[in-house]
C-alpha cells in the first residue's frame, strides 16, 4: 500500500487516476483547486478507507505548501505525487498571437505559468524532500500533453507550460535517481472527460476522433492505467521517460 497525492483530482483524469490508485489499496488524498463538491464525490467513489481531501491554489506558492503539508499530516507520509491540477484550455483564455488582445496574452500566460509550471514544481520540490527524508524512495508522474510536441495555436501557453513541465521531470529524475525516486511524465492527446464533452459533441467531433487511426479518443481511465504502471515498483526504470497516450495522432 502507497500514499498518493494527486492533483486536480475533483474530475476528468485526476479522479480516474485516484480511483485507480484505490482500487489497487493505495490511500489517496484528493486535491482540489475551487470544486469542493466534485473533489467530495470523488473522495466518496474510491475504494478502501483512510483517504483524504484537501483544498488550495496551487499558483499560489503559500498554497502549494499548505496543500503539501495537509497531505502529509492527513495519511502521515508521501511516496507518491500525480501532478495533474492545470489551468486547462477553454474558450475563455484563448490566447492566438494573431488575433488576442496583449491584455488576454498576459492573462493567459499569467495563470497557466503559475499553476501548471511553477505550481507543479513548487508541490514537487517539496514532496520530493520529504520522500528524501523518509528515504523509501517513491514515483512523481507529471500529466503533461501532446501539445508539448505539436503545439497548440490556440493556447501557446498551455503547450508552453506542458513542455515545461515535461522537462522538469527529465531534470529531477536525474536528481532523484540516486534518492530511489522515480519521475516520469504521461503526454494524453484528446480525453473524453466532461470539460471536452462538448467538442466532441459538437461538429467537429468526428474530425476529433479521427486524428487517430482508432477513430476515437482517448479515456481518463485509460491515462489511469499508465499512471499506475508507471508508479509501480517494476516501472522504475522508466524514469525520466515521457508516455504518450495519443492513439497514434501524432508521433514524434
Amino acid at each position: 500500500m502507497a500514499n498518493a497525492l494527486v492533483t486536480g483530482a475533483s474530475r476528468g483524469i485526476g479522479r480516474a487516476v485516484a480511483q485507480e490508485f484505490a482500487r489497487r489499496g493505495d490511500r489517496v488524498v484528493v486535491h482540489y483547486g475551487a470544486d469542493r463538491a466534485a473533489a467530495e464525490q470523488t473522495l466518496a467513489s474510491l475504494d478502501g478507507s483512510g483517504h483524504a481531501i484537501v483544498g488550495g491554489d496551487l499558483g499560489d506558492p503559500a498554497g502549494a505548501r499548505s496543500v503539501v503539508d495537509a497531505a502529509i499530516a492527513a495519511l502521515g507520509s508521501l511516496s507518491i505525487l500525480v501532478n495533474n491540477a492545470a489551468v486547462a484550455p477553454s474558450a475563455a483564455n484563448e490566447h492566438r498571437v494573431d488575433s488576442a488582445s496583449f491584455a488576454d496574452w498576459q492573462r493567459a500566460w499569467s495563470s497557466m505559468v503559475a499553476v501548471n509550471l511553477v505550481g507543479a514544481s513548487n508541490v514537487t520540490m517539496l514532496v520530493a524532500q520529504h520522500m528524501i527524508a523518509q528515504g523509501s524512495g517513491g514515483a512523481i508522474v507529471n500529466v503533461g500533453s501532446r501539445g508539448a510536441f505539436r503545439g497548440e495555436a490556440d493556447h501557446p501557453a498551455y503547450a508552453a507550460t506542458k513542455a515545461g513541465l515535461q522537462a522538469l521531470g527529465q531534470s529531477l529524475a536525474l536528481v532523484l535517481a540516486p534518492h530511489g525516486i522515480a519521475v516520469t511524465s504521461v503526454a494524453p492527446g484528446m480525453i473524453a472527460t466532461e470539460r471536452q464533452a462538448p467538442k466532441l459533441e459538437g461538429a467537429g467531433g468526428d474530425g476529433i476522433r479521427g486524428q487517430s487511426p482508432f477513430d476515437r479518443v482517448g479515456t481518463p481511465e485509460e491515462v489511469a492505467e499508465a499512471v499506475a504502471y508507471l508508479t509501480s515498483p517494476g516501472a522504475v526504470w522508466a524514469s525520466g521517460a515521457v508516455l504518450d497516450l495519443n492513439g497514434a495522432s501524432y508521433f514524434r
